[in-house]
């Protein structure tokens, strides 16, 4: 839980945009940052307001108070768009935070983003719609933000209209726009027809912003046009200025290197925390003995949940969207080697077909050693970050991740490869034994992989006592949401000093 303090400095009016909310509706991490972030900085003593879409799935949807009923004036539409703004709120240890749920037929749908797999054909034009009703909810409703913190491509049109349609609007006149980056991969790219709610873009052409010349990026646009742009992880802001890093995107990044930040997630340890975690079997700490039996127990559970025999070998699990991204591609071919081994495996997830297809397959070969839970199941997850002893996260790319976080907490040892977040967040035993809190492989091969995988069977197996130092080591690591909003309100001032520097020296290194 977040303990009130008011920061040294004025406080700030944050307006807060965002695809979901966690609590509200979730489909990411991205939500959980959505929550976390405002929830600390209005705990610091600023004044947030979130601002989402009112999609058929919010949580609390039907109980929303109306503030606003109003209609978007575009010069380039016969008629304007009607939308209605209800508020929700975020609870906090002090004063809720608000949510202005914008309410617009765009959003009465079954899903946020698609259905079946399938995007919604006009994503372009909600989240063009969504972006202008974000600002114009603002004028309105009187509140003169000193920040729009933009995130991700949906709201990316949020900083060019600030720059365009409200330059010389007194409700602006002061405002900052911030662009972060949770995952790059993502373009939001459409085709000029969908911007028709946004004629400022299809008036005149901006080159720069266009992936060809028929189709305009949305990443793009708060990239070039925010005046700070921030990635969650310090190494992943190293890697967006590469061309294997940036996914297309290096010359946009490099031109912002001035303004391009790297600040690290932080931990939600009120949700995820064993010794107080409602999900799990037995609640335990980092004591030697409490840490132990807290282990095997919860061990014990989770094997008996996945129809695993319950027996005393080493357990590593994972949990994720079945996608390249998450580096299934690099486990899936040496799997079947691993299992050789006296070891359990226990993947939960749900995403590709056909990855799933093929884990279930493994999984109906060796019923007794691996257990294929395809679900989204965040009790579950739980379970498996506290019984498991070791976490598998074979990225392709991580911009921040919380599961290592997580596991971390739970004294589970992440095997991790060196991307992103995961780079800066987990300490590789090989590397640095003394402070080491996991593993970390670098070639993005599945051999690199597996002779990782066997480094720490091998250790836990023939130095169990090693293997516990490491578990203490790792739960005494902490990433605290109040740091990582401290580093924010610097970035917001224009007072963080030295990220562009490491932003620099971290690129020279991976370009070596």
């Amino acid at each position: 839980m977040v303990t009130r303090k008011k920061s040294k400095q004025a406080p700030l009016k944050v307006l807060f945009v965002a695809s979901e909310v966690e609590g509200l509706v979730k489909t990411g991490g991205l939500a959980d940052v959505a929550k976390a972030l405002p929830v600390t900085l209005q705990a610091m003593g600023h004044d947030v307001r979130v601002v989402m879409p009112l999609y058929r799935k919010v949580a609390g949807r039907e109980q929303a108070r109306t503030v606003l009923e109003t209609e978007l004036f575009v010069s380039s539409q016969p008629q304007p768009v009607g939308y209605q703004v209800k508020t929700l709120s975020l609870e906090t240890d002090s004063d809720p935070v608000t949510v202005y749920g914008v309410d617009a037929p765009y959003f009465d749908r079954p899903e946020l983003y698609a259905e079946n797999n399938q995007a919604y054909a006009d994503n372009g034009e909600r989240f063009a719609f969504f972006s202008a009703a974000a600002l114009d909810l603002c004028d309105k409703l009187g509140f003169q933000p000193d920040v729009v913190h933009c995130n991700d491509w949906h709201t990316g049109l949020v900083p060019f209209l600030l720059r365009t349609r409200y330059a010389d609007a007194p409700c602006f006149a002061q405002t900052k726009s911030v662009m972060t980056i949770h995952n790059a991969v993502f373009k939001g790219v459409f085709n000029y027809d969908q911007y028709s709610l946004i004629p400022e873009l299809i008036q005149q052409r901006y080159v720069q912003l266009e992936m060809d010349p028929a189709h305009v990026s949305m990443l793009k646009a708060g990239v070039a046009y925010a005046d700070k742009v921030n990635a969650v992880s310090p190494n992943y802001a190293a890697e967006l200025l590469t061309e294997l890093g940036s996914h297309g995107m290096a010359a946009d990044f490099t031109a912002r290197a001035d303004d391009l930040y790297g600040i690290i997630n932080g931990c939600d340890y009120s949700d995820w925390n064993p010794e107080t975690d409602p999900y799990i079997k037995q609640n335990f700490k980092a004591g030697k003995v409490s840490l132990s039996r807290g282990k095997k127990a919860c061990k014990r559970d989770l094997q008996q949940q996945v129809d695993l025999p319950v027996a005393d070998v080493p357990l590593y699990g994972m949990v994720c969207r079945l996608t390249e991204q998450k580096g299934i591609h690099y486990l899936l071919p040496i799997l079947k080697d691993f299992l050789v081994n006296d070891v359990q495996v226990v993947i939960v997830g749900t995403g590709d077909p056909a990855l799933a297809g093929a884990l279930r397959e493994i999984s109906q070969q060796y019923p007794d050693k691996f257990a294929f839970v395809e679900a989204y199941n965040n009790a579950l997850a739980h379970c498996v970050e506290a019984g498991a002893d070791f976490f598998m996260m074979p990225s392709e790319f991580e911009p921040c991740g919380l599961n290592q976080m997580y596991s971390l907490a739970y004294g589970t040892l992440p095997i991790v490869r060196g991307v992103g977040g995961l780079k800066d967040t987990v300490i590789d035993y090989d590397q640095t034994p003394q402070v080491a809190t996991g593993f970390i492989f670098e070639a993005p091969t599945p051999e690199a992989l597996l002779i990782k995988l066997q480094r720490s069977l091998l250790l836990y197996c023939q130095q169990p006592q090693e293997f516990k130092r490491l578990q203490q080591n790792a739960m005494a690591c902490k990433f605290e949401w109040r740091e990582s909003a401290e580093q924010y309100i610097r970035m917001y001032l224009g007072e963080e000093q030295g990220v562009r520097a490491s932003v620099i020296s971290n690129t020279e290194s991976l370009n070596a």
